[in-house]
């Protein structure tokens, strides 16, 4: 079912907040609310201070800032990490042909987790690791928490992750060549830099579906950006359906819900550059699609990316919303 979701607003690009910060050409926007629980800190991907790639000040990851507010008034970012110009939270990053880009970012207390994947070539993931900071963003310090690009097979390299409520963080896994099914981990939220203590979720015909089991993807597709947030008393899984050329949201009980059966919709489909009509959900060469914090079911937003691979011309990240809730005759 495809619902009507409609632009609000562009998020980064000319003539918006982002570019007093040096962010003008950029892509992703991964929001999460910081541990005041006053500021939303979103993490961008490669960032230019032109409209986009081949222009100056290549970085990434950056993080913006703005205030906690229903995001039906849009977003005005007033703080960046770096102050005035938006640094890139990575040293390592953007030189040598190598760009760390994140995945997701995960507030646990006190301190922010940043997912992030080392590209030597982009869709070419040598390593993922977790950042930590301590300050809001503004400085981040490696863990030990890394793993190789070809861990279970490359499937661990694109993540989200959310708290559950019970003790355990869930993430979501999947690699980043966009050709991957899904997958699902989860880690107490005391353990999240301890690699062992990462657990599957699979299924064996002895067994059935159990914690401990190897890996079985609990989707098949293929997966782009993918985003697990709670609302309300919900889970709400956003994805690139790169196959399809779509974002899809689900609504989930529990993280381990069956996800060929729970309630699914199209929210935003991809098209032709000449075909686009915002207004009606129809965007060209989209991806992306991060659940954006204040959002309830029946007005969900997203942080949804665009990139003109042709001219690099327009290559920023954009705000949509409508309504996610179960379709008629079904609930979630």
């Amino acid at each position: 079912m495809t619902a009507g979701f409609t632009k609000l607003c562009d998020l980064t690009g000319p003539g918006t907040s982002s570019a007093k910060f040096g962010v003008v050409g950029t892509d992703l926007g991964i929001p999460a609310v910081l541990p005041d629980h006053e500021t939303i800190g979103w993490v961008f991907g490669d960032t230019f201070e032109g409209t986009g790639p081949g222009t100056r000040g290549w970085r990434s990851p950056v993080l913006l800032r703005s205030q906690r507010a229903h995001p039906s008034a849009g977003v005005t970012f007033n703080s960046a990490a770096g102050g005035d110009y938006a640094k890139r939270l990575i040293p390592e990053s953007n030189t040598n042909g190598v760009t760390w880009l994140p995945a997701d970012v995960l507030t646990l207390d006190g301190t922010v987790y940043l997912w992030a994947m080392r590209n030597d070539g982009l869709h070419h993931v040598t390593k993922t690791r977790i950042f930590t900071s301590n300050d809001h963003g503004e400085h981040w310090s490696p863990t030990r928490a890394a793993w190789s690009g070809w861990r279970k097979g490359a499937n661990m390299q694109l993540i989200t992750w959310e708290r559950g409520g019970d003790g355990y963080v869930y993430a979501f896994t999947t690699g980043f060549q966009r050709n991957k099914p899904l997958y699902l981990y989860r880690v107490a939220e005391s353990s999240v830099l301890d690699k062992k203590a990462w657990t599957p979720w699979g299924w064996t015909k002895r067994r059935g579906w159990q914690w401990g089991n190897k890996a079985t993807p609990v989707l098949t597709g293929q997966f782009g950006e993918i985003s697990l947030r709670r609302v309300a008393d919900r889970f709400v899984l956003s994805w690139f359906d790169a196959g399809n050329y779509q974002i899809r949201v689900a609504i989930l009980t529990h993280p381990t819900n069956n996800l060929y059966r729970a309630p699914t919709r199209t929210v935003l489909t991809g098209t032709t550059w000449d075909a686009e009509d915002h207004a009606n959900g129809r965007v060209a060469q989209l991806y992306g699609g991060y659940v954006i914090p204040g959002s309830s079911l029946e007005d969900l937003y997203l942080a949804v990316s665009q990139w003109n691979t042709g001219t690099n011309k327009v290559y920023k990240t954009m705000v949509f919303h409508g309504d996610a809730g179960p379709p008629r005759g079904q609930s979630a």
